[in-house]
């Protein structure tokens, strides 16, 4: 088993590794026991780290060629890539993550979108030449500055790498805020620094509490803020920058649905639904919690998807068959288990779970929960629950489904399951949200990811999450373009 980095209650400010002035202790979602004392920044820690991202060297890598800035963040997609198998592990014990999944969120992809925007930035210029009524204008994208990065502990890897690899890319400085759970494995963003060579200043990692994120967001020095996280920081969030005229990208929580069309085949869409609505022991913002099934076949999917949570395999994170491993902490277990407790008042039927599994009495674990019969104004299904709780609905045509899957403040994501691409495809495109798979759902670092309503606003991946670290400026001539 992998111990937690060397010197792990350290912060990383102006290219240095330096004592944290304060440390949390980082506790193993498996067990319940302390991990490693964690760094936790204050506001003197917040106020160095945002100096230097102002320094020279980092006002040099936002002026440096793209291609200049490309090669380093090779080398830094490289030394992440080396400490993959390591941080996945690291990962996996702070959180409960089954470690199948953190190989590949935590481990392989923040290399991988690195290296995407790596590439990107090379392969397209950073100014345009218009015509105008009088001489040219050069349209210019300039990076935005110094950014403000918060992030949460269901998928730190993944959820800071969205940040800092267009960021960096774009030419901006970064300082990390990440979250006193996962406070140790944010460490290998510095380690990774100092490998490729990035310019002291241009990353900072100060892992903190919600009272260091509060003051980082509020940092005169500071020009954009992306956060990922509930919605309700997230209203806060905004307040502030609204205040401050300052831009802000915004992912936020989710109550998604999965539409199942009456043609949907059985046997596919429950194993899709393995993955899709109880990834990460159900601590997943996009997760298609809220199950939308025909009148006409209600009854067999009820119980096929109460059947799918008593078959997930329950266990220790780092073993490989796992499919349910423990929730992040004591507080997120019973957070969990209220919304089991108020699922049952509300009058939906338990059909599966509903407690803690026998056997797993040490660490943070939930079963699989399923509750039938479920009324959408209820609280289990319009309140974020981030846990393996899922909730069945059902309809009685296309468009009822389409209004229910319609009917909440969120809306980040989705899927529709049918044996009919074409028709799951316009079903889609009728649901009000940022992203909706149709017989899946996955990422793709090449499209734009993020939310509507309370889930959020701005984009991340995909050119468009290059885009958010920008700002366009017009340069206007009186002599005609050549």
């Amino acid at each position: 088993m992998t111990a937690p980095t060397a010197g792990a209650a350290e912060l990383f400010i102006n290219g240095q590794f330096r004592p944290a002035s304060a440390t949390v202790p980082v506790v193993e979602a498996a067990t319940g026991e302390v991990l490693a004392e964690g760094p936790a920044a204050d506001a003197a820690d917040i106020d160095a780290a945002v100096e230097a991202a102002h320094g020279t060297p980092a006002l040099e890598w936002r002026k440096a060629p793209a291609a200049e800035r490309a090669e380093v963040l090779k080398r830094f997609a490289a030394a992440l890539r080396a400490r993959s198998a390591d941080t996945a592990v690291l990962v996996s014990r702070e959180n409960g993550m089954p470690i199948s999944l953190s190989r590949a969120v935590n481990g392989a992809f923040p290399a991988a979108l690195v290296n995407f925007y790596a590439k990107l930035i090379t392969a397209e210029p950073i100014e345009e030449v218009r015509s105008a009524l009088v001489g040219h204008t050069i349209v210019r994208k300039e990076p935005v500055g110094v950014v403000g990065a918060i992030t949460p502990w269901n998928y730190p890897q993944a959820l800071a790498i969205m940040k800092i690899a267009p960021a960096l890319a774009a030419g901006c400085s970064v300082v990390l805020k990440a979250a006193p759970e996962t406070s140790l494995d944010a460490r290998v963003f510095a380690e990774a620094a100092v490998d490729s060579g990035l310019p002291a200043g241009v990353l900072a990692v100060v892992p903190g509490d919600a009272e260091a994120g509060a003051y980082l967001v509020g940092h005169p020095g500071i020009d954009k803020v992306a956060f990922t996280g509930s919605t309700n920081a997230g209203r806060a969030i905004a307040a502030e920058c609204g205040r401050l005229i300052r831009p802000v990208t915004l992912e936020l929580g989710g109550k998604s649905a999965a539409i199942v069309l009456d043609d949907a085949d059985l046997k596919s869409t429950i194993a899709g639904l393995r993955t899709v609505s109880f990834v990460n022991n159900g601590q997943t913002c996009h997760l298609s919690s809220r199950i939308l099934v025909p009148q006409s076949r209600y009854a067999e999917f009820v119980e096929a998807i109460a059947e799918l949570a008593r078959s997930l395999k329950i266990g220790d994170p780092l073993d490989d068959s796992t499919e349910i491993g423990p929730l992040v902490s004591a507080r997120q277990r019973e957070r969990v288990l209220d919304y089991v407790r108020i699922g049952r008042e509300e009058g939906a039927k338990l059909v599966a779970g509903g407690g803690v599994p026998d056997g797993f009495h040490r660490g943070w674990y939930v079963q699989p929960t399923v509750f039938a019969d479920v009324d959408n104004r209820s609280r289990i299904a319009q309140e974020e629950i981030f846990g393996p709780v899922l909730t069945i609905t059902v309809y009685r045509d296309d468009e009822e489904a389409v209004r229910i899957a319609n009917d909440t403040e969120f809306g980040l994501a989705g899927t529709v399951w049918s044996t009919n691409p074409d028709r799951a495809t316009e079903i889609a495109r009728a649901v009000h949200t940022g992203t909706v798979g149709v017989n899946h759902y996955q990422l793709d670092m090449a499209a734009p990811f993020g939310g509507v309503k309370a889930s959020g606003m701005g984009r991340e991946l995909g050119p468009e999450g290059l885009e958010a670290y920008r700002y366009t400026k017009s340069i206007y001539r009186t002599e005609s373009a050549e």
